[in-house]
Parts: C-alpha cells; sequence; structure tokens
C-alpha cells in the first residue's frame, strides 16, 4: 500500500493509492472529519470509500465514534441505504466502504434544477419514512438527516452517512455543551436537551428536508445558525409553497415537542390517503431509455402558495382534517365489505361488472390468504358446475382455514379449518385433491367438497413443495419424499446429494421439480431436475456463482445471481440442459430482495423500493425499467401482454409488457393491520382473461385482465 500523503485536511493530501483492497480512482467529496473516494475491489465492483482525516485519525474519542458510524451503518444495510462492503476502524487511518450509489444529492439536486414537482416531493417522503421506519427497527437514531444525505438514487432514495448517528444501546454519549447536528435540521431537543434525543428527532429532520425539496430552502431560514437555533425552539415554521395536501403531515413532522410527531409508520399509513403519493411512475432521476441517458428534466415548480407561517398553520388543520375524512370514507368501505356475510362477493358495477369481484369469505384471521386456481373436481364436483363454468375454483388458506371461491363471481365454495399458523405457501389443487401444509400436518381436501381426505404428520424443520400430482417433503437432513395426492402414501424417498439441505422448487407447466444448493463460498450452485413421480434425477448440473431459480421455458430454466458479501442481485442467468449452455445477463444497478418471474426467455424482476425491469435472455438485453414506488411486491407474473404483481398495501398493479409502462391498479386494501408488514407476498393468478389477487384485509378479488386501466 502506498504511504499516506502529509496529514492536513485537503483533499489532494488525502489520496493513497490502496485503501484495504481498494484502488482509489477520484475523490468524490471532502467534509469535516473525512474525504470520500470512488474506488474499485478487486473484482471491479465500484464503492465509496470514506478514509478518516489524519488528525481526527489521533483522536481515540473521534475513533470510538467511528466506529460506531461503522457499527450502525452495519445495521441498517438495506433498500434505503447504502450497504457496507467492508471497513477498518483499526486501521491507522480509519475507512469505511459502502457500495457505490450513483445519483445526485438531494441538496445537488435542487441547487441545479430548483424545487421539485409535487408529485416527486410525495414520492421523496414515503421513500424517506421507509428508511427511517428500517433505521428505528434496529435501534439507530440519525440525527443528522439533511438533503445532502439524501442520495436520489435510480431505485428509490438513500440516507447515507451515518457519522453522528447513535444506536440506543451505545456506550457514547453527547457531550455536554456540544451541538452535533446541523441547525436548519436539528430538532428543538437537539439543541435544548442533546442528550436526550431519539428517533423523533429524525422526523422533525425530515419535515425540514421535506420543505427543502418543495421550496428550494428550509422552513427556518437565516445566515445566522444562531438565529435558526431560537426559531427552530420558538417560532412556525414557514411553509409557504409546501403542496397543500402534504403541508398537514409536514407541520406534524415539525411540531416542538417529540410526542405530538408522528412515527413512519404513522406517516406511510397517512400518506396512502393522499392518492398522489403512489403514482406509479419514475422517481428522480429520471428513468433513462435503452438507447443512453436522456436529458436530466427540470422539475416544474410547484402550486401556488397558500399562506405563510400563522396562516399556514390554519390551513394545515384544514388539510388535516380533510385527510381524516378521505380516511374515514375508506376505512367505511373496507369495514362495509367485511360485514357482509362471509359467502357474499361484491361484483362491481360497470363494463367489466360480469368478471370483476371482491370477497371477504373469512372474518378475522392473520395474513394476506395465499391462493391457488385450479380445475380439480373431487366427488363433489357433480353438482352441476357450481364452482364456475370452467369446472375451476379459485382455492385460498389464511390463518386457521382454507377456503374455495368461485372464480365467475367470488361465491363462497366451501371452507375447511386447519391448523392455526401462518400458511407456508398457497394450497395445491391437484387433479383429485387440495394440498394444504400448516402447522406440523399435510392435509389433503377434497376439491370439490373441502371435505378432509387424510392427513399426514410432518417431521419439524420440513419444507413442503408441490409438482404434478406429489408433494415433495424436504427434510432437514436433506432427504426427499415423494408423496401421492390420492392416498397421502410415500411414493418415494431418496436423499439429493449436494453442498448442503437442498432448496426445492417448481414451476407451472414444469413437468419436472428443481432441487439446488450452494457451495460453502457462494461461488458454485449445483442444479438437480428432479421427476416428481418417481424420484429420479433428470439431470444435474454445476453452474457459477450463488444461483436461485426464478422460473423455466422453452427447454431453459432461469435464475437469479446473488452477491455472497451483500447479498444484492446482479444478474440474471439461462441455463439450458440441451445444450449445457448458460448466459448470464448482468443487471446495470445491484437489487436488493428482488422477487422475480419469467415468460418466455423475458425474466421480471422486482426489487425492494419498487424497481420493476425487464431482462431478455435471448438478447441479453434490459428491455425497460420502471419505478414504481411499491415498497414490497410479490414476484411478477407475464402473459405476454401485461406483467402484474402485488404490493404490501394490497393493490394489484399492471405494466404493458412492451414499454414497461404503467397501465393500471387496483385501490390498496389495507385492513385493521395497516401497519402490520406480510413476511411473504402471493403473486396473483393470471387464468383465461382474468387476474385473481388477495390483499392484507382478508379480501380476495378478480379482475379482467384485459384493461387495467378499468380496475
Amino acid at each position: 500500500m502506498a504511504p499516506w500523503r502529509s496529514t492536513g485536511t485537503g483533499a489532494e493530501a488525502e489520496l493513497p493509492e490502496y485503501v484495504g483492497h481498494y484502488r482509489l480512482e477520484s475523490c468524490l467529496g471532502s467534509g469535516g472529519m473525512g474525504v470520500v473516494h470512488l474506488a474499485h475491489s478487486p473484482s471491479g465492483m465500484k464503492v465509496a470509500v470514506k478514509v478518516v482525516h489524519a488528525d481526527f485519525a489521533r483522536d481515540p474519542e473521534f475513533r470510538g465514534r467511528f466506529r460506531q458510524e461503522v457499527a450502525a451503518a452495519r445495521r441498517v444495510s438495506g433498500a434505503f441505504t447504502a450497504p457496507v462492503v467492508d471497513a477498518d476502524p483499526q486501521a491507522e487511518r480509519p475507512w469505511m466502504a459502502t457500495q457505490f450509489i450513483p445519483g445526485p444529492t438531494l441538496a445537488e439536486e435542487v441547487k441545479r434544477n430548483g424545487p421539485m414537482a409535487p408529485a416527486h416531493v410525495r414520492r421523496l417522503m414515503a421513500g424517506l419514512a421507509e428508511a427511517l421506519r428500517d433505521i428505528h427497527r434496529v435501534g439507530v437514531v440519525h440525527r443528522d438527516l439533511k438533503p445532502s444525505n439524501v442520495l436520489l438514487a435510480e431505485d428509490g432514495p438513500k440516507v447515507i452517512d451515518f457519522g453522528i448517528s447513535r444506536p440506543k444501546d451505545s456506550d457514547l454519549r453527547t457531550e455536554t455543551g456540544k451541538l452535533i447536528g446541523t441547525p436548519p435540521f436539528m430538532a428543538p431537543e437537539q439543541f435544548r436537551r442533546p442528550r436526550e434525543v431519539g428517533p423523533a428527532a429524525d422526523i422533525f429532520a425530515l419535515g425540514s428536508v421535506m420543505v427543502h425539496a418543495a421550496t428550494g430552502r428550509g422552513p427556518f431560514d437565516s445566515d445566522s445558525p444562531y438565529v435558526v437555533a431560537y426559531q427552530v425552539v420558538h417560532d412556525d415554521p414557514d411553509l409557504s409553497d409546501v403542496p397543500d395536501d402534504l403541508a398537514p403531515l409536514v407541520l406534524r413532522c415539525l411540531a416542538k415537542e417529540p410526542e405530538d410527531r408522528p412515527t413512519p409508520d404513522e406517516l406511510l399509513r397517512e400518506l396512502r390517503s393522499v392518492a398522489a403519493s403512489y403514482d406509479t411512475q419514475a422517481f428522480i432521476p429520471a428513468q433513462r431509455p435503452d438507447d443512453g441517458p436522456a436529458p436530466h428534466p427540470r422539475p416544474e415548480r410547484p402550486g401556488p402558495s397558500v399562506g405563510k407561517r400563522a396562516g399556514r398553520k390554519l390551513a394545515a388543520g384544514a388539510g388535516a382534517l380533510a385527510l381524516l375524512a378521505v380516511a374515514g370514507v375508506a376505512a367505511v368501505q373496507v369495514m362495509g365489505g367485511g360485514e357482509s356475510p362471509p359467502a357474499a362477493a361484491s361484483p362491481r358495477t360497470g363494463a367489466a361488472s360480469s368478471t370483476s369481484w371482491a370477497a371477504k369469505p373469512v372474518t378475522g384471521g392473520r395474513g394476506m390468504p395465499q391462493c391457488s386456481y385450479g380445475e380439480g373436481g373431487g366427488r363433489g364436483s357433480s353438482t352441476g358446475g357450481s364452482e364456475g363454468n370452467d369446472g375451476g375454483k379459485v382455492v385460498c388458506a389464511r390463518s386457521g382455514v382454507v377456503f374455495a371461491l368461485s372464480p365467475v363471481d367470488g361465491r363462497l365454495l366451501w371452507r375447511h379449518p386447519v391448523a392455526t399458523g401462518l400458511p407456508s405457501g398457497p394450497p395445491a389443487v391437484a387433479a383429485a385433491r387440495v394440498l394444504h401444509a400448516s402447522g406440523d400436518a399435510l392435509t389433503a381436501l377434497d376439491p370439490g367438497s373441502g371435505d378432509q381426505v387424510w392427513r399426514r404428520h410432518l417431521a419439524q424443520g420440513t419444507a413442503v413443495r408441490y409438482a404434478g400430482r406429489t408433494a415433495l417433503l424436504v427434510g432437514s437432513d436433506g432427504t426427499v419424499t415423494g408423496v401421492d395426492e390420492k392416498t397421502g402414501g410415500t411414493k418415494w424417498t431418496r436423499r439429493i446429494t449436494g453442498y448442503s439441505t437442498p432448496a426445492v422448487v417448481s414451476f407451472a407447466g414444469d413437468p419436472l421439480a428443481y432441487a439446488t444448493s450452494t457451495s460453502p463460498d457462494g461461488t458454485r450452485t449445483l442444479v438437480a431436475a428432479v421427476d416428481p413421480a418417481t424420484g429420479a434425477v433428470r439431470w444435474k448440473a454445476r453452474l457459477a456463482g450463488e444461483l436461485k431459480p426464478v422460473g423455466s421455458g422453452r427447454g431453459s430454466l432461469f435464475f437469479l445471481s446473488a452477491d455472497r458479501t451483500s447479498g444484492q442481485t446482479r444478474a440474471v442467468v439461462r441455463y439450458t440442459p440441451a445444450s449445457k449452455a448458460s448466459r448470464r445477463v448482468a443487471l446495470p444497478v445491484p437489487r436488493v430482495a428482488p422477487q422475480a418471474g419469467a415468460h418466455g426467455d423475458v425474466v421480471h424482476i422486482l426489487a425492494a423500493g419498487g424497481s420493476l425491469e425487464a431482462v431478455d435472455l435471448d438478447t441479453g438485453k434490459r428491455l425497460w425499467h420502471l419505478e414504481t414506488a411499491v415498497s414490497r411486491g410479490s414476484a411478477p407474473v407475464g402473459d405476454g401482454a401485461h406483467v402484474y404483481f402485488t404490493g404490501a398495501d394490497g393493490r394489484l398493479l399492471a405494466v404493458d409488457a412492451r414499454s414497461g409502462r404503467l397501465l393500471g391498479q387496483t385501490p390498496p386494501r389495507l385492513g385493521a393491520n395497516a401497519g402490520a408488514v406480510p413476511a411473504a407476498l402471493p403473486a396473483p393468478l393470471v387464468v383465461g382473461g382474468h387476474v385473481y389477487a388477495a390483499a392484507p384485509d382478508g379480501t380476495v378479488f378478480g379482475v379482467d385482465a384485459r384493461d387495467p386501466s378499468d380496475w
């Protein structure tokens, strides 16, 4: 490693050739305590490396604070921050490397292009509220949220620089007499009692950041930090030019007392009632077409102001009442559906009334219904086509119950109680049985009547997957057992050798199941194709990387390839067993916690934060990319014309499969547990020109797939 050049705080004096294993390329910025460099890892991955100034490196107190920064940043690494890649707080010059995220800061964006358009401000507020929710959940308080610490990345805002953040369990405390933070974005308690600063201070800063984004200035403005401090503690904020529908929320964020401010979850719930905040158009920066970057557009100016300071306060109060009124109407509509008899559905009026319906067949319960579609008949199927004109049915599981609905109008056909507990996945509707696993049992029901046919005990740690007419039980020791759907008897048992206990998946229309096992170092994945009827292994392959199968079709298997260190998905892979050929297509931006599905040779990927993209494995190109503003979503499902997916708030969204343009979405259906986040979001079902989906409030609904704009 090259020696450090001199000391001091000049950026030029602080550019060694390497820091750790990372080669420094250029200076991204310099602050009071360190310099941030663009660097490359040995594999070529871009990282941002923060190196502490030499003067501070000799200060034991500062070293302690830097160790705390590294610990805090590692805790919150996720969809809304820059994940930590590596760090050495004990080095002669302490340093930390995080994933490099291209994009301007909010401060740079506003300085370059002026205040943001109202729709962009709303999406920014939702994104930052989600970020603070995740930061606070792991026990960290940022304490310095400001425009220069918000990156406007392609897939949404990222909160950076945890240099003065403090975990709740930290043994470091703010010294008496020292103020830490940036005055225009500090909460009153940071001036009055800095040792007692908690998560509510970040909410106050969020309010100030939103005013800056909407107006180009702060709610408390002065050239003197002392005057700003006085205004923060004593004066009303200036909310002129803040969008009218956001002003009440911003005013609540800027409350003088911490207990009067909303939590991130409360902010997200209230933002849902501001319909435009869920507009699913692109976030900042503007989307770029495949043929090269587009010019950065100058956002439109916000609409006219309603008043200043005290006058704005009155308008904000009226706005808050309006928001409560809208939320109340929405609650009445949702609760009204739940009060109807369980077997009843709510057909939609209008052009699509014959094919659009919504039903709440179960009152109470937890989690989103997990549903499958099947043509199974069983002994109860001779009742004259009660299931629908095609003999099929939508079969769903929720905690403690399995039920079947008519796909035509959502009528309840039957329901059957099962072991209490969230289902591990949707039931399987095979030719002769409905199979469902919950608790310690695998249960088979008659698809026509819902009566129990057989029940099989499951050993602890057993995973259940369905393929064709077979249930596959994957034991914790790697043993896979095939169970006959009709009788519940064992068809076969075998161990599928590999690096570790295999993960088993199957895909609709594919006669095979696939078992995957990754090497301990993450460099290889063993894939075995298994015949579910006999347990025979049809083929095996060892492929490069840590791979997760997401679909099959046209004689190929499709995977997402993850980075072992960060867990982020960096590529899509296609493997064709007939030719033993594989193709890897790198993603332009690594994705966090993606869900994916395949249609033809195209893989659709929906990442945490709402980034949706289509990758063509035949041409090796990304076809399109859309920022949807869905915080979490299900695996996307394509039918050639559209791509469908479900959001955590219960919306079903449809995107044009050719252009990536949003075509339509259903309203949110959150229910009473609006703050709860489902562990897994079931993918929608696309059957014969219809789409069936479920929501957190327990609703199952069907819509016409042909015209999403009419949803």
